[in-house]
């Protein structure tokens, strides 16, 4: 059973009476067209909720939200930290105005978000679950379910947010650079499309191979296939021993890590292995290194958006132009 300090619990109930007694001067105020403004109801991974009218005080406690959020012309008014280039990524620095910065996903600021007094709240079932009956007393809360699926989670912002037109030229858009890069792809390859990749991941200590993510989720969209090794109903896995190199085999290969000196001696030693040159994506020089943000941590369309950018170019093709969504 989730258990808060006493004093958050004290706080949490101050902050709902505030909220409750300024939403019933309101009510009172209000003329009758203001009373009867528009519901949405919205289903989503932990229930069903209601919504007023436009949101315009919006939280986002995880990363692809913050990323959605900016993509449908939202400045949240509180965020969570982004979990590198702290307090939030350097492609979404520019568009997402001056919000109030809430803690990590991991352990968001329940007081601090009351007193903020938003009309919607996002958050992530993996991270939110336990707090979600809290999450509701403060404002409407809507938890997408598969954190990867950042279509599904465009889908449920654009209609919670009451921005539901944008939403869908924002997918639109998406839906035809998909074909025009399949299109593209299809033609250089040959008979080499579609092609199997590997996404790999090196570590202060370790490497992995992701068989499943956000990274995933879009390059599959795209017609890239997975090794048949890494066809599995998990994450990936974590690979401590040079020996376990092979695993990592594929016709093609990205490579995220963050820039930290630890990473880059573990990257190092591992690619001057004799095990690492022989796999093909290595022999073939098909091997690219790609931004850890973009490609594991966005989380959102404009993420999927500039990794879209990332193959274009990679393999030499001409991109198309990402249109209405500036920051992507």
């Amino acid at each position: 059973m989730l258990r808060l300090p006493r004093l958050l619990l004290v706080a949490l109930c101050f902050w709902q009476a505030v909220i409750i007694w300024t939403l019933s001067v309101g009510t009172v105020l209000a003329s009758d067209s203001d009373a009867t403004r528009s519901l949405t109801t919205v289903q989503h991974a932990l229930g069903e909720t209601t919504i007023r009218g436009k949101p315009a005080r919006v939280i986002s406690l995880y990363q692809g939200a913050t990323d959605t959020a900016v993509a449908l012309g939202i400045e949240p008014v509180g965020v969570v930290e982004s979990w590198t280039e702290q307090p939030m990524y350097r492609y979404l620095r520019d568009h997402v105005g001056d919000p109030d910065y809430l803690g990590l996903e991991t352990q968001p600021d329940l007081e601090r978000i009351a007193w903020l007094a938003p009309d919607l709240i996002v958050g992530a079932q993996y991270r939110h679950r336990t707090i979600y009956p809290l999450l509701t007393r403060i404002a409407p809360t809507v938890i997408p379910g598969e954190v990867f699926d950042f279509k599904a989670l465009l889908k449920l912002m654009a209609k919670a947010s009451g921005r539901q037109d944008r939403g869908e030229r924002l997918l639109a858009q998406w839906q035809a650079r998909v074909n025009d890069f399949r299109t593209q792809i299809q033609q250089k390859l040959g008979e080499r499309w579609p092609q199997e990749v590997a996404i790999l991941s090196f570590r202060a200590d370790h490497a992995r191979i992701y068989y499943d993510g956000f990274a995933r989720t879009v390059l599959r969209e795209l017609g890239f296939e997975a090794p048949e090794a890494h066809r599995k109903d998990s994450w990936g896995i974590k690979l401590t021993s040079q020996e376990s190199i092979p695993a990592m085999d594929a016709q093609a290969v990205f490579v995220f890590m963050e820039d930290d000196a630890a990473v880059q001696h573990t990257y190092d030693s591992w690619t001057q292995h004799p095990l690492w040159q022989n796999l093909q994506a290595v022999r073939k020089k098909e091997v690219y290194q790609v931004d850890p943000v973009i490609w594991n941590m966005g989380g959102g369309i404009i993420a999927a958006n500039r990794m879209l950018d990332d193959l274009y170019e990679h393999y030499g093709l001409e991109p198309s132009d990402p249109g209405a969504c500036p920051p992507c």
